[in-house]
C-alpha cells in the first residue's frame, strides 16, 4: 500500500486496486526505461543534424567522414560538443569534411 500513495483514487486505498495499478505502473515503467535510450539517440542526431547543417554539411556525411577518419566519437559526446563546444564542432566537422571527400587517405584498423 505504501507503493500505491501517489495513485488517484480507490487505487491508493483498496487494496486490491492498488496491486493492479502498481502491477501496470511496473509495467509501463520497465517499458519506457527502453523507449528513453531510443529517445535520446533522436535527439542526439536532430542536434548533430542541426549543427551540421549549420555547417554546410549534413548527418550522414559528417558521420561517414569521422568513421573514414577513425574518429571514434559517440553521439552523445558529438551532440554535446556541438551544443556547448561550437569551435570544436567546427574542427571536427572540417576532418570529417576532409575525409569524407576523400582529401586524406583513410585511417585503417592497425593504424587507429
Amino acid at each position: 500500500m505504501k507503493d500505491a500513495q501517489g495513485q488517484w483514487g480507490r487505487r491508493s486505498k483498496c487494496y486490491q486496486l492498488a496491486k493492479q495499478a502498481l502491477r501496470q505502473a511496473w509495467r509501463y515503467s520497465w517499458a519506457d526505461r527502453r523507449q528513453k535510450k531510443g529517445e535520446f539517440r533522436r535527439l542526439w542526431i536532430a542536434r548533430i543534424s542541426a549543427a551540421a547543417h549549420m555547417r554546410g554539411m549534413n548527418y550522414s556525411r559528417l558521420v561517414n567522414g569521422l568513421k573514414k577518419g577513425g574518429v571514434k566519437l559517440n553521439r552523445k559526446v558529438l551532440a554535446d560538443v556541438a551544443l556547448c563546444d561550437p569551435k570544436t564542432f567546427d574542427s571536427i566537422v572540417k576532418l570529417a569534411r576532409t575525409y569524407a571527400e576523400g582529401q586524406l587517405a583513410p585511417v585503417s584498423a592497425t593504424q587507429a
